[in-house]
């Protein structure tokens, strides 16, 4: 069934309605995440295939948000379905090591020439914070640096300065560092280090300001929350000679990312981190994380060293049925799969800026390999601050994902989409076209 309004006010007033009014009597707000909660009545899923997903009223959309990038090859892929189930015969988790994590290691150490050695936790917040913790006791010093606005996962010293606004994020030449949660330590946040995005001069002056104390450098080579622009080359590779020059790791959180280039978004930059947070799609659809890097950062990590830096263990890393479902996703994204999905990535993007183009809409287009964003501005965003949404921004953007949804297209909330590989130039070209009618009827409100 292809939704319509009437089709998606049906399933906002009947069994997704009722389903959320039990949830909420259990979990707060009705929601174990809250990036389900972007409407006043989540729909709640049935079953996927493909690119596809059906809510459990029957309304089947096109799925761009995939997990927010988290399946690279859509919902029920055949051959990690069948893999998986094999598995889930022999057992799901034990106190013993399994084959599948040496395999999958090695399948995802050959991606990289920067990936001496790996290590697998179960989620990309956690594959931050290990990454954060092996650059401390590598270089026994106490602080990190972010890029404002930049999220890295649930840990309050990446938390610093991710949703700062005009009100409190201070000078753009000191970047306050504003938390996130309520209460959070400010002794947390004095032991970070906030940087504007792509801007060299001033970046490289606040590391220098504390290049003594700096564990590392944390950065997103295409950062989803500050516009989903990519760095430039320049940018990068100034942070890359400061952290070499001044004793620092650099630390790439390519969770997301990793899917823009066969080796992962370094590969386009010409570099290498010394360490890599991985996550999302390395997974194949289940819970994962993982830490890369060079051997002699890893070794921090190592059991049998003479001397342990940093212990590191987990009830479920590594179970084998990730590392299945993991294997076989990206055994399968090969360098002609990320190809392919990358050229659908520019059609999509040259799409929707034509499709600008043509209505005179207030807004533009960016992002990378095979994601893309659309903001409600006319000149694309180049930082977090000028990413930042004002109120009539969000009414548009608002109207923009209702319009989608109604027409038949799931998103992440921001408006950014996240590709898959069973997607057609087909299903490229309607969504482009629902973009176009819906630049239309904002036009007109």
């Amino acid at each position: 069934m292809s939704p319509n309004a009437t089709d998606t006010a049906h399933a906002t007033t009947s069994r997704s309605a009722a389903l959320f009014e039990r949830a909420k009597k259990v979990m707060p707000g009705g929601v174990s995440r809250n990036t389900v909660l972007w409407s006043a009545v989540p729909p709640y899923v049935a079953h996927g295939e493909g690119c596809r997903v059906t809510d459990i009223d029957g309304v089947t959309r096109i799925d761009f948000a995939n997990n927010v990038a988290s399946l690279i090859h859509g919902h029920a892929y055949p051959p990690m379905v069948e893999a998986v189930a094999a598995q889930l015969a022999r057992g799901t988790a034990f106190m013993m090591a399994t084959e599948q994590e040496v395999l999958h290691a090695e399948h995802m150490c050959s991606r990289s020439q920067g990936f001496d050695r790996i290590r697998f936790v179960n989620s990309g917040t956690e594959a931050v914070m290990a990454a954060l913790k092996a650059a401390r006791a590598f270089t026994g010093r106490p602080k990190i640096a972010k890029v404002e606005g930049a999220y890295h996962g649930a840990y309050d010293y990446v938390e610093t300065s991710q949703g700062s606004t005009p009100k409190d994020w201070g000078s753009v030449d000191h970047p306050s560092r504003v938390p996130l949660v309520h209460g959070a330590p400010q002794s947390t946040m004095e032991e970070v280090v906030v940087i504007p995005f792509d801007d060299i001069d001033r970046s490289i002056a606040l590391l220098n300001e504390h290049r003594d104390q700096l564990a590392c450098v944390v950065l997103d080579l295409l950062p989803h929350r500050v516009g989903l622009k990519p760095a430039s080359k320049a940018f990068v590779n100034a942070i890359r000679e400061w952290t070499s020059r001044n004793g620092a790791l650099l630390v790439l959180d390519e969770v997301i990312t990793f899917r823009t280039e066969y080796g992962g978004a370094q590969q386009a930059y010409g570099i290498h981190g010394d360490l890599t947070a991985l996550g999302k799609m390395i997974g194949g659809g289940f819970p994962v994380g993982a830490l890369a890097g060079k051997a002699e950062f890893m070794e921090v990590l190592n059991p049998a060293a003479p001397k342990l830096l940093f212990p590191l263990s987990g009830t479920f890393s590594a179970n084998p049925v990730t590392m299945t479902a993991g294997r076989v996703a990206m055994e399968h994204f090969d360098r002609a799969a990320v190809a392919r999905l990358n050229a659908l990535g520019d059609r999509v993007r040259h799409g929707i800026a034509e499709a600008i183009a043509r209505t005179g809409a207030c807004a533009s287009v960016t992002g990378g390999g095979s994601m893309f964003r659309v903001h409600m501005k006319a000149q694309v965003p180049s930082n977090y601050r000028e990413a930042y949404t004002t109120p009539e921004e969000n009414k548009r953007l608002k109207l923009m994902l209702e319009h989608l949804f109604a027409e038949g297209f799931l998103m992440v909330g921001t408006c950014t989409g996240m590709l898959s590989t069973p997607m057609t130039e087909r299903e490229i070209d309607a969504l482009v076209a629902a973009m176009e009618s819906g630049f239309r009827r904002i036009a007109k409100v």
